[in-house]
């Protein structure tokens, strides 16, 4: 039996399960409530997720329906994602435990600080779509898309990855877990791999990409990759 949800369901819908994820991913290796962390680490994901949404539904709601398309049509993209959502939530678990047994002894200074780096990176992950219409989970390109050259993609050609890599490399001392970090490392490669093949097909599909890369240098990492 096929179900066809509205977009604003399958927005609560996925809202819900996120939560419900990602709370229990903290929570129960932590085998405690008392994990403020984990409490303000959701807050500031979930929250401006919500406002985004909703957002985002009122002005532009093609753009969500790309951002909640889940299935990649990529051959090469399907396998770096099984293999990288598999990692990441195996390293997500971690500071949970760490928070139970005690293996971290992170001062309070380190962890505001990388809750605030981290919170950073998260918010450029909504100026992405402002600015970027078609920006998409999954690697695709439809024929009216163009080559967006403004805000964020001035500097790297690939916003959406840095913000996604300074979350993951500040999200273990975030939670206070500083001796899970070495864990989230393993993410790195795994983003240049997605970045790469997603070159591939830009530069093949995608009217002026080439040129774009001629006039912004960096992929990742400005002044640096």
């Amino acid at each position: 039996m096929n179900f066809h949800f509205n977009l604003g369901t399958r927005l609560f819908l996925w809202g819900s399960f996120s939560v419900i994820l990602f709370g229990g991913a903290l929570f129960l290796p932590a085998g405690t409530w008392r994990f403020w962390q984990a409490w303000v680490f959701l807050a500031w994901v979930e929250l401006p997720t919500i406002a985004g949404s909703i957002y985002f539904y009122k002005h532009d709601p093609q753009m969500l329906e790309r951002r909640l398309q889940m299935k990649e049509k990529v051959p090469e993209q399907k396998r770096i994602m099984r293999f990288a959502s598999a990692l990441f939530f195996a390293a997500f678990l971690l500071p949970g435990f760490d928070r139970r047994y005690g293996w971290s002894h992170e001062p309070l200074w380190l962890t505001i600080l990388a809750q605030a780096i981290a919170c950073a990176g998260f918010a450029v992950s909504w100026w992405v779509p402002i600015v970027n219409r078609y920006a998409s989970r999954t690697i695709q390109v439809e024929p009216e898309q163009r080559v967006i050259s403004s805000g964020p993609y001035r500097v790297v050609r690939h916003p959406m990855y840095i913000s996604t890599l300074v979350m993951f490399l500040f999200t273990p001392l975030a939670l206070g877990s500083y001796k899970t970090a070495p864990a989230f490392l393993f993410l790195v490669p795994i983003i240049v791999l997605r970045l790469l093949n997603e070159e591939t097909v830009l530069r093949r599909d995608l009217p002026g990409y080439a040129e774009y890369c001629e006039q912004t240098r960096y992929r990742l990492i400005p002044y640096v990759w």
